[in-house]
């Protein structure tokens, strides 16, 4: 499929939503380009991460988001296919310390992890530390950058108001963050058309916008892509892609 840069112009910080759309619903292949096939259940099985792995290759999904445990593994069998093998830091919750979370980012880009869904302190953001948040995601974006690999700053939209929201989002950009990402899906909220619109909003060009939490079915990844996401995260990938012909 086209690269999301075709459709950003970095010059006038604009996204054309419309057309990345349009173009990522043509089929089943494209629509599966832009999407992070999701199993972060904590009773995963080796099985369970080997046939995952497999459905990604033969579904063509843009990565797999795996437990920390069990990247090694999704490397081994990803390694050498277009998928990326993507993990989670500090998950579900973003309280860990910044030195645990880069610590963490070290490890898992050590053993093949290439993209790291990031979890936000939101606390530091609701307490007013707006240096603490931003410096927690530049540390964990600096060293995945200089492993040449890409970042994902969950914002846990539901637990934030508007204004938090927005700062959020900026900051997260400043901190280099390659994604703003709705949600983990485990704080009682999920991605709704109107964060991922806001997002898209506050983030123009400047980066990418993954919608994850509760997308499961071909309309819903369809709300989320027409609202500003250039990626969608869901642990229904297969379905989705098979609604619209995959088999």
């Amino acid at each position: 499929m086209k690269s999301v840069a075709v459709y950003a112009d970095s010059d006038l910080n604009y996204f054309d939503t419309a057309a990345f759309a349009k173009h990522t619903l043509t089929d089943w292949q494209t629509l599966a380009s832009v999407m992070d096939h999701t199993l972060l259940r904590p009773d995963v099985s080796e099985a369970q991460l080997m046939q995952h792995c497999l459905d990604a290759v033969h579904f063509g999904f843009a990565s797999v988001m795996v437990p920390p445990c069990w990247v090694s593994l999704a490397y081994s069998v990803l390694g050498s296919t277009p998928v990326v093998t993507g993990s989670v830091v500090a998950f579900p919750q973003g309280s860990a310390l910044m030195t645990t979370k880069r610590g963490e980012a070290e490890d898992l880009l050590r053993v093949g992890a290439h993209e790291l869904d990031m979890v936000a302190n939101v606390g530091a953001l609701k307490s007013g530390n707006r240096n603490l948040f931003q410096q927690d995601i530049h540390a964990v974006v600096e060293v995945a950058h200089n492993a040449g690999a890409r970042v994902k700053a969950i914002l846990e939209t539901c637990l934030l108001t508007l204004e938090e929201k927005i700062l959020a989002s900026e900051l997260a950009i400043a901190a280099g963050a390659d994604f703003l990402k709705t949600s983990t899906g485990y704080a009682g909220g999920g991605a709704t058309v109107q964060d991922v619109s806001l997002l898209r909003g506050v983030a123009g060009s400047r980066c990418e916008v993954k919608a994850s939490g509760g997308v499961r079915t071909l309309a819903d990844a369809r709300q989320m892509l027409e609202a500003g996401a250039s990626r969608i995260g869901s642990s229904a990938c297969v379905s989705i892609v098979r609604e619209l012909g995959a088999r």
